[in-house]
């Protein structure tokens, strides 16, 4: 069962009906067209009212490109305009960009990164509760902007957070990244107590109220091979991660590690826990996607709006084909809902998210169902 099925009925007695800001990313990959499949069944408004930050034009050549005459968007001059039962799309310049699918091009970079400065802006004028964003090319962004990495970074410096978390999340599993893109030769020296601290905390707070998991099971991998045989492959386990761990033991947390992350994903060992934190990009991504590669997202913790994107990437080698599958989009839209509702019922019910102390969440363990 993927993500969308499962949290349909979940979200469907929100009170409110959230607005969900949708960027088009990179203009000349599968972004309009797993959007336009995504919002194609009408009864996905039930759920939500959609805005796109993109442009209505570049919308309508992607959609005669890939033949879906059935499919329009509703062109809205803002935000408070957009109609609850349409996908509704507001254009973030009136400048002529063209379209050359597959292609990386300096323009479909600018107009990708424009698209979520847009975006933002309406976010942070609680305009939208929610940001979906499709998926870009840091490449063609760097091309005029050296600094952007990536979404997790540009939003959490856009909304001046400090402590983040990068988190798949799949039916199978969900993984939090210690360091995201960064050079694989810099992970061990931002690898240190402090840091490896507030990444737990905040993963495990994340699984209590944003995924309504009221015990939450935390695994920890190891940095070197063999979680560092005693210091013979490296010092990071004893010296960092195992204090780090016992430290949230004696507070009552439920953590456990360093795991070896051979021996854990090949025993599948990921399946005991309701969350994993790996300690560099690949060592989470590749065990994900190998899994959970079609419908997969991407979920930032501790920013305080809820986004999401797909797991996978721009895929210009199939860009204007019409075999992209919109499930993984489709299941952001949906897991980005569920966590909305989670979120605002733990607000509801205890004080503002994300500014908690251990103690806090040693007394609220109990929040929420338990999800296993």
């Amino acid at each position: 069962m993927n993500i969308a099925q499962d949290t349909k009925e979940k979200v469907k007695n929100t009170e409110q009906t959230p607005i969900v800001a949708i960027t088009h990313g990179d203009i000349n990959g599968i972004g309009y067209e797993v959007i336009m499949k995504a919002l194609s069944d009408q009864r996905i408004f039930d759920f939500m009212k959609a805005v796109i930050y993109g442009i209505s034009k570049i919308g309508s050549y992607h959609r005669n490109a890939l033949n879906l005459k059935n499919f329009n968007f509703n062109l809205v001059r803002d935000i408070n305009a957009a109609n609850p039962k349409r996908a509704n799309i507001i254009n973030i310049t009136n400048s002529e960009v063209k379209v050359e699918l597959g292609k990386e091009t300096p323009i479909a970079g600018e107009i990708a990164l424009l698209s979520l400065q847009k975006a933002v802006e309406d976010l942070k004028r609680k305009n939208a509760e929610i940001l979906v964003t499709a998926p870009v090319s840091k490449k063609n962004i760097q091309i005029i902007h050296p600094d952007f990495t990536g979404h997790t970074e540009y939003l959490a410096k856009s909304f001046n957070i400090k402590d983040y978390l990068m988190i798949m999340c799949s039916p199978a599993m969900k993984i939090g990244l210690a360091t995201t893109h960064v050079p694989l030769s810099k992970v061990s020296e931002l690898i240190n107590q402090e840091m490896l601290t507030k990444k737990i905390y905040l993963f495990y707070q994340t699984l209590i109220q944003d995924f309504s998991i009221s015990k939450p099971k935390l695994a920890v991998l190891a940095l070197n091979p063999h979680a560092g045989e005693n210091g013979l492959f490296g010092n990071e386990e004893k010296d960092i991660i195992y204090p780090v761990i016992n430290k949230m033991q004696n507070e009552g947390l439920s953590v456990f590690g360093p795991f070896s992350a051979d021996g854990f994903f090949g025993a599948l060992k990921y399946k005991e826990f309701d969350g994993i934190m790996a300690m560099y990009h690949d060592q989470g991504l590749i065990p994900f996607k190998t899994v959970s590669f079609d419908e997969g997202v991407n979920f930032t913790a501790g920013l305080p709006i809820v986004r999401t994107s797909p797991a996978h990437g721009t895929a210009f080698e199939i860009a204007g084909q019409n075999i992209a599958s919109e499930k993984s989009f489709l299941n952001a839209i949906f897991l980005a809902l569920e966590i909305y509702k989670n979120r605002k019922k733990y607000q509801d019910n205890y004080a503002t998210p994300l500014k908690l102390t251990v103690e806090d969440l040693q007394q609220k363990e109990g929040a929420g169902r338990d999800e296993r």
